[in-house]
């Protein structure tokens, strides 16, 4: 096999164990929340399993960019894929932890009454389509999907305020749920946190695919 051909067989590779990373995370993610909102313990067996899986493809990923960086040289768009692919395993990777920070939380909130969850579900519907919708865009090189991804992080930072106030305005009311209304708040920030990083990996396809940095509001300055 020639020099190019693994070069190419190489970068098949580090996408396909980015998108396995990022399927891993989506479930994560559905059945972190599955024990807040089904309290149901179990599940966090499974979210920490997977985030053993994530954690051992985000060092191999790593090591697979700068094999490839150090042994290839690339220049243009394939020295921009591994670029980007560096920065969207970090952000896979903390998509994981905070997937875990969810899940542990719910486990708390099981010990107590149930309290009302606010706009929690359809935080999560919004922050696993962004994730989603992101990783789409990076297998396809989509820009107008990753696009969409980014205006979209307005609607859960609407949803994490909203959350945020119903929540305060019940502690206030009612003092015997402060604890576990500072558990929801936690989760819906984790959530928010999530939808964050699947902001930065649909910011990195417009970097990888067009070569322009549209990080901190870049585009429209």
């Amino acid at each position: 096999m020639t020099m190019k051909r693994h070069f190419d067989a190489d970068l098949d590779d580090l996408r396909g164990r980015l998108l396995r990373m990022g399927s891993l995370c989506e479930e994560m993610i559905q059945y972190a929340v599955k024990v807040v909102v089904e309290r149901e313990e179990s599940h966090l067996a499974a979210v920490e399993e997977w985030e053993r899986q994530v954690n051992r493809l985000h060092i191999e990923i790593d090591d697979l960019c700068l094999r490839l960086i150090a042994l290839h040289q690339p220049a243009a768009g394939d020295l921009r894929l591994i670029a980007a692919a560096l920065k969207i395993n970090s952000d896979l990777e903390r998509v994981g932890d905070q997937a875990v920070n969810v899940a542990v939380t719910g486990v708390f909130l099981l010990k107590e009454p149930r309290i009302k969850l606010g706009d929690i579900p359809r935080m999560v519907e919004v922050a696993a389509g962004m994730l989603k919708d992101a990783l789409d865009s990076f297998a396809r090189g989509d820009v107008a999907l990753a696009r969409e991804v980014i205006r979209r992080d307005d609607e859960e930072d609407r949803l994490k305020s909203q959350t945020f106030n119903e929540l305060v305005h019940l502690m206030q009311s009612d003092a015997s749920a402060i604890q576990r209304g500072m558990d929801v708040i936690l989760i819906a920030r984790n959530l928010e946190r999530i939808a964050d990083h699947a902001t930065n990996i649909a910011e990195d396809v417009v970097f990888m695919v067009l070569g322009k940095d549209i990080r901190h509001g870049a585009e429209r300055e």
